[in-house]
């Protein structure tokens, strides 16, 4: 490739003998193929100078993708469609009472059939813009083919290889264009030419001379869309735009061009793609000019294809799984607990293609709703809401369909006196969870902070242990303290004070929570799966602390942060980003499509 296009035109035509022998049901087995579109037309017109050569119309079919077209072939020197007249001097033979001799029609030539095979990968999702686009290509392509070969006879270019010369000693014509995404295009990019990142079309020849056969498979044409759509964003035109000129540019690979070889070479191609995308009215320029425009502001390609699933780009894959429960605190939160933009508009991207997304976290729902909806993610259209499934309180409370409750686990009532009493005794803050309220016994900073920090409800202060208990049903307590108080003095304490009564969960450094025992994310994420009818195969999980070291271990994928406990970490599938480095949306762009 020549040195000043080689960052930005990785496309290439494979004539090596492997991709000469490789069979198309190798990139047929991951894809739909849409029914071929069959063209009779004769190469003696020319398409550039008789407009409206092809007169597409559709067979009754409730599927856009199962239509047959069938083509018209217009009159040379008129611009109207003709019907054949009536045999007349038939009907004059007839009444005369004698037969009159037939003269024999002159010899035609072989009408050459042009037979296209449009593709969509299997991971592309249903995008209806994919979909009009192919319906597109199976009249666009065709059209290019023939002006392409009209050219080739009096064709003057003197770097094109010439095994194809003229397609008129040629039965059938046969060529397929597979739309595909970055990862499908990267992989075969890596095999074929040994680059192991997305590009943006490959040409594979299936071309072989030597047999002689009527048949002329021309080969095969890979479009990631993807790349595509990015290319038409910087380049000012739309989709469909960008695809029409990546398939004259790798069908001119397949037709001998070869831009790579020479500065000369590389300039007859260009000269062909301007002169076929203004010949057929396309818009855009050809694939090595506006490569050449962007040239000095191109981007070098990341070195991950996943990397590329940023943006626009989820809308090109097919989800890898059905739902993704995700933890708040350490998680989907950064350390000043906030949801960063990249991992809120990653989560809008998720529900949009499908996934549905169900948080899984140790806060209270009011005190979720109120995060996820400076997000707006909260409400009817957002990923919580009083009507959504969701687990909350590390499992106590669990909401399925409707927001219907599932699920309540509450703490001992001896348990919620003594932790009370601690609570007075040492001075140390204590909140209670009794569903959507917190209650505390005193005022304190930490109590605010809650509240401020970790935007949970503002807690009531009880006036005493008897009416807190006698209020309402407790899930859990928490205490709160400095890291050191915590995990010197309090945890040891009550994981001994507490026995087989409850149990004790650390999601915080400088928090400590009272629950029920067996209380876990892991078992009410198991409750809700099972209300909601949903295999764990079918879910990934994301996470951070101890709380959530069963939930991980139970989805079909557990991707845990780099902040998360070393705990955790041993007992989750990936390891991820950092809460603070947007992990959430990274863990998505790379393993939920």
């Amino acid at each position: 490739m020549l040195s000043r296009l080689s960052p930005i035109l990785r496309h290439n035509r494979l004539f090596s003998a492997e991709a000469r022998a490789m069979t198309r049901a190798s990139l047929y087995h991951h894809a739909r193929v849409l029914q071929p579109l069959l063209v009779r037309s004769s190469p003696r017109i020319a398409l550039a100078t008789t407009p409206n050569l092809l007169n597409v119309s559709s067979s009754d079919s409730s599927s856009m993708f199962h239509r047959r077209f069938h083509a018209l072939r217009n009159i040379v020197g008129g611009g109207d469609w003709k019907l054949p007249k009536p045999a007349a001097g038939r009907v004059f033979a007839e009444r005369r009472e004698y037969r009159k001799m037939r003269k024999r029609a002159p010899k035609r030539k072989q009408e050459l059939e042009l037979s296209v095979s449009i593709c969509i990968e299997e991971q592309l999702p249903d995008d209806t813009e994919i979909q009009n686009i192919a319906e597109m290509l199976r009249v666009n392509v065709p059209m290019a083919m023939k002006l392409a070969f009209n050219g080739l006879k009096d064709s003057k270019y003197k770097t094109r290889e010439t095994d194809i010369e003229d397609v008129g000693g040629f039965e059938t014509v046969e060529l397929s264009v597979m739309l595909c995404n970055d990862e499908f295009i990267c992989k075969l990019n890596k095999e074929w030419r040994g680059e192991d990142h997305p590009t943006d079309v490959l040409s594979m020849s299936q071309h072989v001379p030597e047999l002689k056969l009527p048949v002329l498979m021309m080969g095969d044409i890979v479009i990631s869309v993807e790349t595509a759509a990015r290319q038409a964003a910087e380049r000012g035109h739309s989709l469909l735009d960008e695809i029409r000129i990546l398939v004259i540019h790798g069908m001119l690979h397949l037709l001998g061009f070869d831009h790579e070889i020479s500065d000369e070479a590389e300039k007859e191609m260009e000269e062909e793609e301007e002169l076929l995308l203004k010949s057929l009215g396309w818009k855009g320029k050809g694939l090595i000019q506006s490569a050449y425009d962007i040239e000095k502001t191109a981007k070098p390609l990341p070195e991950k294809s996943d990397d590329r699933k940023k943006g626009d780009g989820l809308r090109f894959y097919r989800p890898k799984f059905s739902y993704i429960f995700c933890d708040m605190d350490g998680t989907l939160l950064n350390s000043k607990s906030q949801i960063s933009e990249a991992n809120a508009k990653a989560l809008k991207e998720a529900t949009l293609r499908g996934l549905k997304v169900v948080i899984a976290t140790g806060k209270s729902r009011p005190g979720a709703m109120r995060i996820l909806k400076m997000a707006d993610l909260a409400g009817r259209d957002g990923i919580v809401s009083e009507s959504s499934p969701g687990v909350f309180v590390q499992g106590l409370l669990v909401y399925g369909r409707q927001g219907k409750e599932v699920y309540r686990g509450n703490l001992d009532r001896d348990v919620c006196r003594e932790t009370c009493l601690y609570s007075l005794e040492h001075g140390i803050p204590l909140i209670a969870f009794s569903q959507d309220r917190c209650l505390t016994l005193f005022d304190h900073p930490l109590v605010d902070s809650l509240h401020t920090t970790y935007n949970e409800p503002k807690a009531e202060i009880i006036s005493s242990v008897d009416q807190l208990i006698a209020e309402a049903d407790i899930q859990k307590v928490i205490f709160m303290d400095t890291t050191e108080g915590v995990s010197s003095v309090i945890r040891p304490y009550w994981s001994e004070a507490t026995g087989d009564r409850a149990s004790v969960v650390q999601a915080q450094s400088d928090m400590l929570e009272i629950v029920p025992p067996g209380t876990s994310k892991g078992n009410g994420v198991k409750m809700l799966l099972s209300h909601l009818g949903v295999s764990p195969n079918e879910i990934m999980a994301i996470g951070d602390g101890e709380n959530d070291m069963e939930m991980l271990e139970l989805a079909s994928l557990g991707v845990v942060m780099s902040n998360g406990a070393e705990k955790t970490k041993a007992v989750a599938d990936v390891i991820g980003m950092s809460n603070d480095e947007d992990g959430v949306a990274d863990a998505i762009y790379r393993y939920a499509f």
